[in-house]
């Protein structure tokens, strides 16, 4: 299977909530077409659409860069949400609730060093398929 990926940007121009409604109506368009084959599509669409609102909504109240920017990638086992840059480390769930979201329907969450002087986060979500 080869892998499917979404890449976006979000202009700084963007009204504050209008990060996360953009990208979030881009993976509602996008993300079935990379699933079809996946038996519980809608769910795991549905768990990938609030782990892509968290992270885009935490990532754009503390950008470090102009550009919101991010990707969400399926490679058969996985959609795996990366978005940036952060001015600094995740914060912890008790700072930003909706980490407690994120860290439970993902397998895994963490951070790198991003392109743009800041720090992307990540979320791998698991398909069962």
């Amino acid at each position: 299977m080869a892998d499917s990926a979404l890449d976006f940007s979000i202009s700084p121009t963007a009204q504050p909530g209008q990060e996360v409604n953009q990208v979030t109506t881009m993976v509602r368009m996008t993300l079935p077409m990379f699933l079809v084959d996946v038996p519980e599509q809608a769910a795991v669409c549905a768990a990938v659409e609030a782990v892509v609102t968290e992270l885009v909504d935490i990532a754009a109240r503390h950008r470090a860069s102009a550009d919101l920017v991010g990707r969400v990638a399926f490679d058969g086992t996985h959609v795996t949400v990366s978005v940036g840059d952060m001015a600094g480390p995740l914060p912890a769930p008790e700072q930003e609730p909706g980490l407690y979201l994120v860290h439970r329907l993902a397998d895994d969450v963490g951070q790198y060093d991003g392109d743009f002087g800041g720090r992307v986060t990540w979320a791998a979500l698991p398909v069962a398929g």
